[in-house]
This record gives structure tokens, C-alpha cells and sequence, in this order.
């Protein structure tokens, strides 16, 4: 298995969210998380970033834990991260980031990250 830098966006610090449990099994299984979240500082001791451009690492994937209209006031942010890869988890399925990041080579994914570290589809 291959190591990744992943981005959570729609990172969460309430363990009962699948944001949370993407982050814990993304180290579990050796990936590094990187979770944004303009209202926190950090999550589970890994440094959350406000924003995605604040990023400067090199990306593979995003996984994306937020609504259709917030990933729209983003699009910039995600279309300039330049990523392999989107996730786009049940509920933040957006079709109108798809045809410009398909555009761009990006890979559009709609599944359940949790599901896919599980079964070994990551």
C-alpha cells in the first residue's frame, strides 16, 4: 500500500463523525491526514489548517465531508490544489465540481472513504 497525503475537508473533532473516523483509520493505515477546518486548531494532535490553500504540501487526495454549496464557494481552492483525486462522501456528492476537475485529469470518486480503507479500495 502507498502512503498519501489526504486532505479532509469537513475535518471534525466529535468522534461520532465520519470525518473524525476517516482521520483516525487514515493513520491508522499509514496515510497522512490533513484536516481543514477554519474553527479549529488542531485534531487529535495533528494541526488542522483553517483553509485548503494554506496547504503547501504536495496532495493526493481530497476527501470531502461538506455540503454541496459549501464545496462551491471552494471550488478555486480545490481546483488549485491539485489533486489526483476527490472523494466525494455520501452527502457532499457535487456535480458541478466534477466535469471542471475531470477537466483538470482529476479522478471523481463518489463512496464512502471509511468503506473504502476498510475493504482496501483506498
Amino acid at each position: 500500500m502507498e502512503k498519501e497525503t489526504v486532505v479532509i475537508l469537513g475535518a471534525s473533532d466529535h468522534p461520532g463523525r465520519y470525518s473524525h473516523m476517516a482521520q483516525v483509520l487514515l493513520l491508522e493505515k499509514g496515510h497522512i491526514p490533513l484536516p481543514v477546518n477554519p474553527r479549529l486548531e488542531s485534531i487529535e494532535g495533528i494541526k488542522c489548517f483553517p483553509h485548503i490553500k494554506d496547504i503547501d504540501e504536495k496532495i493526493d487526495t481530497l476527501t470531502v465531508y461538506v455540503n454541496p454549496h459549501i464545496s462551491d464557494s471552494l471550488a478555486k481552492e480545490i481546483f488549485d490544489l491539485g489533486v489526483k483525486r476527490v472523494i466525494f462522501n455520501p452527502g457532499s456528492e457535487n456535480e458541478s465540481l466534477y466535469k471542471p476537475l475531470r477537466k483538470r485529469g482529476v479522478e471523481i470518486i463518489e463512496a464512502c472513504t471509511l468503506v473504502m480503507l476498510r475493504t482496501g479500495q483506498f
